[in-house]
């Protein structure tokens, strides 16, 4: 029988984007799951609560033979179809369960008998879950640079083109703002871990430091683990310094000329075009308390209109109607007294393309 049994194997196996046929329950692979896994269930989930039910009630003897009893004929048959062509479709994959138990074991059994051996990851998504901690652990502490500065100044692209840059945002699906969500799910909190992990490894054998962009304990939903929050508390920064014109380009260009795209794109023009004007208020509406009421009723019309004439025009540009004093009065200003506070942790500030070279040439 064949093991991924070593924390080594397990490693390379999360490194070299191995495919993992996770025989999970679809409310298990949803709480959390690696990157490189499909979800092709031994039992679904009301097979799984049932069988859960009867252990506890009659004990493990009767729990298999109810297992085996709902998982047989024509069902047996689909599932077993489906993990073949996987197998054939991933020589190079393994099975993975929960904690590589008898699920895991049944499949490749199953497998077997049908002349396909294929191997198992022993101690299961529990192992794989302990090795992604203890890679996050071990690999923060290497150098880290954290890239800062005020909103539009490019710092989550200039991340993205650096190779040891870590796009925390880019995992999280969100950008880390009110107006930070994306079109992208976020992740449950495990799976956004491991897919940090497995990045930082795969960039390991190759960068001896991280690049991240200044990111708060949270982004959006997805929480930092601990021991990278530690560390970016104590970590030098490079403060971007753009120009406010090229500032707002960007936050044009991502903000609403890409959004607008998106939304439409996924919804259609009249639904889409609903959940962008949605998407513009709740992220407006979001911070109205620290804006107070009557700016944020000033702002909100101002952002009406905006809708209005870009709906009629295609014209973005009259969204910097509200985006400029949304900046120059909040964000700009809260992000600057935050950085008062890190002073002493600052070590470069440039341009964008300055910063670039100085990060490249460092």
């Amino acid at each position: 029988m064949e093991l991924a049994s070593s924390a080594q194997n397990i490693r390379k196996i999360l490194a070299t984007k191995t495919p993992i046929i996770d025989v999970r329950a679809p409310v298990e692979f949803n709480q959390g799951s690696m990157p490189e896994a499909i979800n092709l269930p031994l039992m679904n989930d009301e097979e799984r609560a049932a069988v859960g039910t009867c252990y506890k009630q009659q004990g493990s003897q009767k729990a298999v033979e109810l297992g085996h009893k709902l998982v047989s004929g024509e069902t047996r048959d689909n599932r077993l179809a489906a993990w073949r062509e996987a197998c054939e479709r991933f020589p190079q994959g393994y099975i993975c369960c929960a904690r590589g138990g008898m699920r895991s074991h049944i499949v490749q059994e199953w497998l077997k008998e049908a002349g396909i051996y294929f191997p198992l990851i022993e101690g299961g998504y529990k192992a794989l879950r302990q090795a992604v901690i203890e890679i996050t652990n071990e690999l923060v502490q290497r150098p880290i640079i954290l890239i800062g500065g005020c909103t539009g100044n490019g710092k989550t692209t200039l991340v993205r083109a650096l190779p040891e840059g870590i796009d925390l945002e880019g995992f999280a699906h969100h950008r880390g703002s009110s107006f930070g969500r994306t079109l992208q799910e976020q992740f449950p909190q495990a799976t956004f871990e491991n897919h940090l992990a497995v990045d930082m490894l795969k960039k390991s054998q190759h960068q001896t430091r991280w690049v991240l962009e200044d990111e708060g304990r949270a982004i959006g939903a997805n929480g930092l683990p601990e021991s990278l929050r530690i560390k970016m508390a104590d970590a030098s920064l490079v403060i971007v310094e753009d120009p406010f014109e090229q500032r707002i380009e960007r936050l044009k260009e991502e903000y609403f000329d890409r959004m607008t795209d998106d939304f439409l794109t996924a919804y259609g023009e009249e639904k889409g075009w609903q959940a962008y004007s949605e998407y513009l208020h709740h992220g407006l509406f979001a911070i109205r308390r620290r804006l107070g009421s009557q700016r944020a009723t000033e702002l909100t019309q101002l952002l009406d209109n905006a809708l209005i004439e870009q709906k009629t025009t295609g014209n973005t540009e009259a969204h910097f109607a509200w985006l400029t004093p949304l900046l120059n009065e909040y964000y700009d200003p809260m992000y600057r007294y935050q950085l008062s506070k890190k002073e002493d942790k600052i070590i470069y500030r440039g341009t964008y393309s300055e910063v670039m070279q100085w990060l490249t040439n460092k």
